[in-house]
């Protein structure tokens, strides 16, 4: 047996590992042995990266380093941080003064002669360069007045063109317009046997379109205040209801998973868009191909040729239904909110753009206080979405909560929930419809609890007293 005072333990595996580093540090990174670092290629290394790294900020070098001399011109293009290694012999002479110069030295002569670009060129080419655009500051949108009316959820809701009034359909079964200046009730339509679930006005005749859950389409005539023509095909309930932004012809929607196209005057029915496997609960139109675009309960997006009346293309990137659809005004491009995301689409043929409303480390944002998760929306449940000429898109929620979100970047800068009318139950606070007015500059939604909320922006605020707060989000192209 060994002595008493004999430790037979193993060493510490720190020491063990300190010393076995020191013994390859000793054998392979002898000093002496290495060879002298080369001027002439450190400085190529030094070029290439500040032609790489500090290409857009290269103009901002202080008077005094640009009085600095001037190195020789390198060639321009691709091979331009290797003009140096040309013509080695006639450089071989200026070697050893170049071994002299620091690092910082071969900074200031290699940004000598760089020519100044103007601010908004600069941030041009930054944002051209970035794969997350940073997103444009809006001010923060704020209620103004809540109307009630109606004894029934608040179902739909449509303006008038000339942006003088505007009209809802509730579950009351009644149609109501409404003055947008003062928000007092004008005019009261009844002869829906159901919930009123679309609205229309046409621009170019005094006509209002509207749609039930009675498997009704009505027109009417808002100069006699009643029917004029009745549209009769659909075999259950209609959902969804639009207009031809320059034909006169009508879309309708509804739960027999088809989406039908009549003649306003004739009350014909042009097509019958069939595909879908279930209910056809949000339509989109525009001038150019594909004039229809429809979002269904089956989490499918169709994209129909109108002329021939046959799909041109489906998408399948959602996994619930599609509840919103909402043009670009000025874009050739579209977005679509379902339970699970809200997606970007780029048109005619419908390719994946982005996810719209991600954190910074890509996962969904708090939606009431508590994490929807991966396979949750950053809106919720949608039920409609809005989008103005300021790029500012809105959507609202089965929870009562409006979520605003900047068009380009995809970034949620705004929550707001409203307090419920007094006397209503917390499982009303859904908000079922909105829209923007003619100006952009007002909001207003319908909501389960009967009321109608108007929002603007906040006319006080400021990006100083409201700063933007933006991280690029992570895995924002994810398609599924």
């Amino acid at each position: 047996m060994p002595p008493a005072d004999v430790d037979d333990s193993p060493p510490p595996l720190g020491a063990m590992a300190d010393a076995q580093r020191k013994r390859t540090f000793a054998l392979f990174a002898d000093a002496a042995a290495m060879p002298p670092p080369d001027a002439l290629s450190m400085r190529a290394r030094i070029e290439y990266k500040l032609r790489s790294e500090y290409k857009l900020v290269r103009h901002m070098v202080p008077a005094s380093s640009a009085a600095q001399p001037a190195p020789a011109k390198a060639s321009s293009g691709a091979d331009a941080p290797f003009a140096v290694q040309k013509e080695k012999g006639a450089h071989a002479a200026a070697v050893p003064e170049a071994t002299a110069a620091t690092g910082a030295d071969m900074g200031a002569l290699a940004l000598a002669n760089v020519p100044t670009l103007p601010q908004h060129e600069v941030q041009r080419r930054l944002n051209a360069q970035s794969q997350y655009p940073r997103p444009t500051w809006h001010a923060p949108w704020t209620l103004y007045r809540v109307v009630s009316g109606h004894m029934g959820w608040v179902r739909s809701i449509a303006f008038d063109p000339a942006n003088e009034w505007f009209c809802t359909g509730a579950a009351d079964r009644t149609i109501k317009l409404w003055d947008l200046a003062s928000g007092t009730l004008k005019l009261t339509l009844t002869g829906h046997t159901e919930q009123v679930t679309g609205l229309a006005v046409s621009p170019r005749s005094p006509y209002l379109f509207s749609a039930g859950i009675d498997k009704s389409v009505k027109c009417w005539d808002l100069e006699y205040n009643k029917v004029i023509r009745s549209y009769h095909g659909h075999l259950s309930g209609v959902y969804s209801l639009a207009l031809h932004p320059s034909l006169e012809i009508l879309f309708t929607g509804g739960r027999d998973s088809c989406t039908r196209v009549w003649d306003i005057r004739t009350r014909a029915q042009v097509h019958v868009l069939s595909g879908h496997s279930n209910t056809v609960v949000s339509l989109a139109t525009q001038k150019v191909d594909p004039q229809i675009i429809s979002g269904s309960q089956d989490s499918q997006i169709k994209l129909w040729d109108l002329a021939a009346g046959k799909t041109m293309s489906t998408l399948t990137y959602h996994k619930k239904g599609v509840r919103a659809l909402q043009m670009h005004p000025r874009e050739f491009c579209f977005s679509a909110c379902s339970a699970d995301a809200v997606k970007k689409y780029k048109l005619p043929h419908g390719e994946f753009l982005m996810n719209m409303g991600l954190t910074a480390n890509g996962s969904m944002p708090l939606v009431s206080g508590t994490a929807v998760g991966s396979a949750g929306s950053p809106a919720g449940i949608a039920n409609f979405s809005a989008l103005n000429d300021e790029d500012v898109m809105v959507t609202g929620n089965e929870e009562g909560i409006l979520c605003f979100f900047d068009w380009r970047s995809g970034h949620r800068f705004q929550d707001i929930k409203s307090p419920l009318q007094p006397g209503s139950l917390e499982s009303e606070s859904a908000i079922y419809c909105g829209k923007f007015d003619g100006t952009g500059t007002r909001l207003i939604v319908g909501a389960a609890d009967k009321t109608l909320r108007f929002y603007k922006e906040d006319p006080t605020a400021t990006p100083s007293t409201h700063p933007l707060e933006y991280r690029p989000p992570r895995d924002r192209t994810r398609r599924y």
